[in-house]
């Protein structure tokens, strides 16, 4: 795990493990779990009076005489008591668990959901932060480990308590030395498998489950850079890499299993003692004339009833811990509260005017969390509403931040951000960022038709409007000559398409959004030269009227900027027209320019 990982890490009580299960409990529908209980609780009670029944049963076989008239009778009667009651238990287990499936389904599909729309909302910088195979991971293992949970208190804890309590009180009341011999034996086991499992086994699935996260944030970092792995031959060294993950795993896992493997042989022998003192005091009963056949039978299925529960609890136990430790990232997604959120009575951002819209840095002050150096400190700067404004400078020098903190990614120490007279940390995020249409230098599309990546700016588009999009973007051909169309699917991250082909595609998709913000991050740098052409001239006309913030990587593509401001150490250092600035012989911009144009080294 790295520091920054550490640094976002949340400790997890068990309070907290209870409070996500409560609120999770409680949810509508939360009636059909309690009635589930309550079943269950019926048909393991029906279990008590099994020993009493088959008892009663032995004792009529063993004592009347079958020539006798009425005996049959009374051995039937008996006999049909004991089937009736297993009959019973049958109906109220199978009832039981009928509306118990769709109660635990239902909370699985709500802590599945939850946890995705929360850890989408968190902050770019916790994204950034995160493996994204891991943060995955996380969400469906906290999902899976809470169904063992919750199935642990439900067909293990609550029903073997149900036994525990009802067989010694059962026994005590029949049977009253073997009673008060079975009390403190079942007392210790269950407090020596809580000992064991809470002490013993906890600490060590937990760290199994720490691994198991590393397994698949690793995974999931070597299959995204696959084209890497190839291109430069790594398969062998990934292979040893995952390797070593994954026996890191192997070791804390097999140290976890076997641990538990000793915790069952010790209590496999608090179980055997157990036998041991029922048995034997009901057939020292039986040798003083004490006891019946029917107590002794009474004694034995009593001890393979209560046995079969107690094998069972240490079990429950040891999965209740290793499955709570499992459920702590998902709580700690459940408790986090995020770093950029929307304040209290956070109003929707209002678009004054669609054709663009002013932008205004009022003595802003920031840092990222982990930065040493404020990046920006007193920075003022106003953008006007349909200026096309070009970012330039080395990097690190700002370019960047800049257009993040406009659609508010991060959250300033200090000043204030605003946009058409609104300030940004005062509105929604979500109202903010419909506003503002990006193009990345890198575009990232989902792995879905090309008409839905074309429209996820506007999902209420109609395909006309996607044509027209696509055709202004110089992509129309080549979707419209593809076998399926604008119904082709693109691939995890749009890896079927070239870069090019991915540029034009969130061109397009900044198009149909209309936004009167829009973020250009070097748009063009994917395209081959005749593209280059043609998606220019698409994007001046996607600039007119929208205010345009153009990071510029290559200057060649921004002489026709209104105004191209010079960062520097997270200052603005120069700020003028592309002749303007050319024009100052020892400017800054020229420096840069004249590297790029003439292509010299300092």
């Amino acid at each position: 795990m790295t520091s920054s990982e550490e640094n976002q890490k949340i400790i997890v009580t068990r309070r907290d493990i209870f409070r996500f299960s409560w609120h999770y409990w409680k949810q509508p529908g939360w009636w059909r779990g309690a009635l589930a209980y309550a079943l269950l609780g019926v048909s393991v009670g029906l279990d008590i009076f099994v020993p009493v029944f088959s008892g009663r049963l032995v004792d009529k076989v063993s004592t009347l005489d079958p020539a006798v008239e009425g005996s049959l009778h009374a051995v039937l009667i008996a006999f049909a008591m004991l089937m009736g009651n297993q009959l019973l238990h049958s109906w109220f287990w199978g009832a039981s668990f009928w509306y118990w499936n769709k109660y635990a389904v239902r909370v699985l599909y709500n802590i599945l959901t939850d946890g995705m729309s929360k850890v989408q909302r968190f902050s770019t910088d916790w994204h950034v932060n995160s493996f994204a195979g891991a943060t995955v991971r996380k969400i469906t293992r906290g999902m899976w480990s809470f169904d063992k949970f919750e199935d642990t208190f439900f067909m293990g804890l609550f029903p073997s308590a149900i036994i525990g309590i009802g067989m010694v009180v059962m026994l005590i009341i029949q049977v009253p030395v073997v009673g008060w011999f079975a009390l403190p034996t079942v007392l210790l086991f269950v407090a020596i498998s809580v000992w064991l499992a809470v002490k013993i086994a906890m600490p060590r699935f937990r760290a199994s489950a720490e691994l198991d996260t590393k397994v698949g944030a690793t995974l999931a970092d070597i299959m995204t850079a696959i084209p890497t792995v190839k291109s430069f031959a790594g398969e062998a060294r990934e292979d040893a890499h995952f390797r070593s993950v994954a026996e890191e795993w192997r070791d804390r896992s097999v140290h976890a299993w076997l641990t538990n493997v000793v915790i069952d042989f010790l209590r496999t022998h608090i179980r055997f003692i157990l036998m041991v003192g029922m048995v034997g005091l009901v057939i020292w009963m039986w040798q003083r004339g004490e006891a019946t056949p029917g107590d002794i039978t009474l004694a034995i299925t009593s001890f393979f009833i209560i046995g079969g529960y107690l094998r069972d609890i240490g079990r429950h136990v040891t999965e209740l811990m290793r499955s709570a430790s499992e459920i702590e990232d998902a709580v700690s997604f459940w408790l986090r509260e995020d770093d950029v959120k929307d304040v209290t009575g956070a109003k929707p951002f209002v678009i004054a005017n669609r054709r663009g819209a002013e932008i205004e840095f009022d003595h802003v002050g920031f840092r990222y969390k982990e930065g040493a150096c404020p990046i920006y400190n007193n920075l003022s700067v106003t953008i006007r509403a349909g200026e096309k404004v070009a970012l330039v400078g080395v990097s690190g020098s700002g370019k960047s931040t800049f257009v993040k903190l406009v659609q508010r990614l991060y959250d300033i120490q200090s000043g204030e951000i605003r946009v058409d007279g609104q300030n940004i940390a005062k509105v929604t995020q979500e109202s903010l960022r419909h506003a503002v249409s990006l193009v990345p230098q890198d575009p990232i599309l989902f792995h879905r038709s090309l008409a839905e990546n074309i429209a996820y700016g506007r999902p209420s588009a109609t395909m006309d409007e996607i044509r027209l999009a696509a055709r202004e973007a110089y992509v129309a051909d080549f979707i419209e000559g593809l076998p399926l169309g604008y119904d082709t699917l693109v691939g995890e991250r749009g890896v079927k398409l070239s870069g090019g082909e991915r540029q034009r595609v969130a061109i397009a998709r900044a198009l149909l959004a209309d936004s009167p913000v829009l973020i250009l991050d070097e748009a063009t740098s994917s395209l081959d030269s005749m593209s280059e052409h043609y998606i220019q001239k698409a994007l001046e006309r996607l600039m007119e009227g929208r205010t345009t913030i153009t990071i510029a990587h290559r200057l060649a593509t921004i002489r026709k900027a209104d105004r191209i401001l010079v960062f520097e150490n997270g200052r603005i250092v120069e700020q003028g027209t592309h002749d303007a600035l050319l024009g100052q012989s020892r400017s800054i911009y020229k420096r840069l320019h004249d590297i790029q144009a003439l292509d010299l080294i300092e």
